[in-house]
């Protein structure tokens, strides 16, 4: 269960807190878009958009999941009030519902979660509750998704607010990847035929931050999914399988993974699903070890070699932890790239007194700011600007979908369609087959 922390370490650990104070003045620092400031729900009934903060630059597909109104109790209430209806609802709830919170969520919702991790292992943490109603999952869209995917046909998967997408998980679609596997048929032959080693042409790998329906895809045909924690260990599996990889929809961790494993550049050319062949000749293709396509995640493209020269000279001594979400140049000059759970155990055993710049999320950044203070902690990106759509999640919606699960109402309900759901399962079967040398543990909220 959530462990409450001190009233002080909340108020520093809150994003939201420094965005208001920087905008009202009353702090220095500077912010990616005054916008963050107001509520979300002011962008619910505007123009379709990820919303203010770092994918708000990105084209948002057409089609896109839209969040109706939020009550306007909801909407005028006060922090304190918020929280009060968001006790009161799980209290009555109690076991019927668990609150699942990613580590790159508003503080004021990681508050009341049950658990707190990344995408995976909060989808794993779900199955330790198989007598919860319902699974409230504090993310994005595709999150959603892959809990509902591992969840009982029971349970209800339910997303605070249906605009919480994934600027990176859209820019591969299910239309855009077929017509690539297609382009690739014709290019290296019969998909499915083995040459001496028992391997075939190509095997499809995705990485979680993808919808259910393109972990159908990979689960139809002979792919996989995998996580940040273990791409390289997806890719062994991939290469025994397969003379090659396309990699979706994240190029950065695709290329960092595999350049680790010794794949020279050359041999990783990029898909642009805009292009002829993906804006590759016929030989680059045929020579390829890993195909990546083009897609990227907004807050990791923030961070740059620069951004890591100026924390080295500011803070001699500096530790340089990102993700390997980051740009191949900014993992290169980094002293450790890892997944969140990564960079969270390397701040949990470093020596009092150790100084990090981390390249993710400032969320997660701050909070661990907040909850390790015998460590200087900041984010190598001096300006505030969280993730787009985690920041939709906010805790009106919150004791929105709490209150009305009391009333005996489901609202926000993700379902994947069976037809998705069989094969999708059997890509994430496989992941889970295929576990690293040592795999990542849940952690418990507040840890």
């Amino acid at each position: 269960m959530t462990m409450v922390q001190p009233s002080d370490v909340r108020l520093a650990a809150s994003v939201d807190r420094s965005i208001q104070l920087i905008q009202t003045g009353a702090s220095k620092g500077s912010t990616c878009s005054p916008e963050l400031a107001k509520g979300p729900w002011e962008f619910d009934a505007g123009p379709v958009s990820y919303g203010p903060g770092s994918s708000m630059g990105d084209v948002i597909p057409t089609g896109s999941p839209r969040q109706g109104a939020l009550p306007e109790s909801y909407r005028t209430a006060s922090d304190a009030e918020l929280h009060d209806r968001i006790r009161a609802a799980k209290a009555t709830l109690g076991e019927r519902v668990v609150v699942l919170g990613h580590f790159y969520q508003r503080d004021e919702v990681i508050e009341h979660a049950d658990f707190v991790g990344d995408s995976f292992q909060l989808a794993n943490a779900a199955l330790t509750r198989p007598d919860a109603e319902a699974i409230v999952f504090c993310g994005v869209h595709f999150m959603a998704e892959t809990a509902d995917l591992l969840s009982t046909p029971e349970q209800a998967v339910i997303l605070p607010n249906l605009a919480a997408g994934c600027s990176m998980a859209d820019m591969a679609d299910e239309e855009s990847v077929e017509a690539c596997w297609a382009d690739l048929e014709d290019l290296y032959g019969d998909l499915t035929a083995t040459d001496a080693d028992g391997r075939v042409p190509v095997i499809p790998v995705t990485y979680m931050n993808s919808s259910a329906a393109l972990k159908g895809f990979v689960g139809r045909n002979g792919g996989i999914v995998c996580t940040s924690s273990n791409a390289k260990t997806v890719l062994e599996w991939a290469f025994e399988r397969g003379q090659r990889v396309l990699f979706f929809p994240d190029q950065h961790l695709g290329r960092n993974t595999a350049k680790a494993m010794g794949v020279p550049l050359e041999q990783m050319p990029m898909w642009n699903p805009r292009r002829a062949l993906g804006g590759n000749s016929a030989d680059d293709l045929v020579g390829a070890r890993v195909i990546l396509w083009h897609g990227f995640c907004s807050v990791h493209r923030r961070f740059t070699v620069d951004q890591i020269a100026q924390a080295r000279v500011d803070h001699p001594g500096v530790q340089v932890i990102v993700h390997p979400e980051c740009p191949m140049p900014v993992v290169d000059a980094a002293d450790a790239a890892g997944s969140t759970d990564f960079i969270v155990k390397a701040i949990q055993a470093a020596p009092a007194g150790s100084t990090f710049a981390i390249g993710t999320e400032i969320n997660l950044v701050q909070r661990l700011a907040a909850e390790y203070p015998q460590h200087e902690i900041f984010c190598l990106d001096p300006v505030v600007c969280p993730c787009s759509t985690m920041y939709r999640i906010h805790p009106g919606y919150l004791a929105w979908v709490l209150e009305e699960l009391v009333e005996g109402r489901v609202v926000n309900r993700i379902t994947v369609p069976g037809d998705v759901a069989r094969p999708a399962r059997v890509a994430l079967e496989r992941m889970l087959a295929a576990k690293p040398p040592a795999a990542a543990p849940t952690v418990p909220a507040g840890a």
